[in-house]
């Protein structure tokens, strides 16, 4: 019980530092930029990939196994945009970010805490930790509605693509399905998850990273804790976020 209390309380400790006020506004913006690049623009392909193919697996389970004559036909995009709105493109997305962006994350600071790259900025009198992780949280937290947005569409796209080239059903009825009774506040939950979710898988992978202890097998066991960590503090918030939005 100790060890995970005392775990948070370095957390807390090290997210004090995080946010602390800059001292060159200038060098932190340029960090800020590369890290959007880094962790959010590399990340589009996977999000777009994985995106495409869950819509269309959405589609072809929901068409074979709830078809009935007493259900409307459009029911199987109504479901399919319910499904990518509220859970995939914001939590499920998550958790594949959290597998590439966390460990990314863990092991970039681990390796500097490791080869004593993080102790030269401290001795030059640098906030090391405002320095390397702020610009993380925030690239990514910026990012994160863009890849949102993305993972929908492509999950839609792929909706549509398994209705024209495989035939399971009219994509007329696809369409109609995926505008009937359109709520635009589950957009606007998703953005809101995410954006909890994007400040989870920043801080928490590089509080582990940032603070390891040891060479470079300590590296490799903090970016799994990382990505554990995160996984699990995720599905929690999304428990919370969810009875909190709906």
């Amino acid at each position: 019980m100790v060890k995970p209390i005392s775990t948070l309380g370095k957390y807390i400790m090290l997210m004090g530092r995080v946010f602390s006020r800059p001292e060159r506004v200038r060098m932190y913006f340029k960090q800020y930029v590369n890290e959007m690049a880094q962790l959010g623009i590399n990340s589009i392909g996977i999000v777009l990939l994985i995106s495409f193919f869950i819509g269309a697996v959405i589609c072809i389970q929901i068409k074979l196994n709830i078809e009935s004559p007493w259900m409307p036909r459009f029911v199987v995009g109504y479901t399919t945009r319910e499904i990518l709105l509220l859970e995939f493109s914001s939590s499920i997305m998550c958790l594949i970010l959290a597998g590439k962006v966390g460990s990314n994350i863990a092991s970039e600071l681990g390796t500097m805490r490791v080869t004593q790259q993080i102790d030269a900025l401290e001795i030059m009198g640098v906030n090391s930790a405002s320095y390397l992780i702020l610009p993380k949280i925030l690239g990514l937290i910026t990012m994160i509605p863009v890849l949102v947005t993305f993972s929908i569409f492509a999950g839609v796209i792929g909706a549509f693509c398994t209705a024209w080239f495989a035939g399971i059903m009219n994509a007329t009825d696809l369409e109609y399905g995926i505008q009937y009774c359109f709520v635009e506040w589950y957009v606007w939950c998703s953005f809101i998850k995410s954006f909890f979710f994007a400040f989870i898988i920043s801080s928490v992978s590089a509080f582990f990273g940032y603070t390891v202890e040891g060479g470079s097998i300590a590296v490799g066991k903090a970016s799994t804790d990382a990505v554990v960590s995160s996984s699990v503090l995720i599905l929690f918030s999304d428990l919370i976020l969810t009875k909190l939005l709906s």
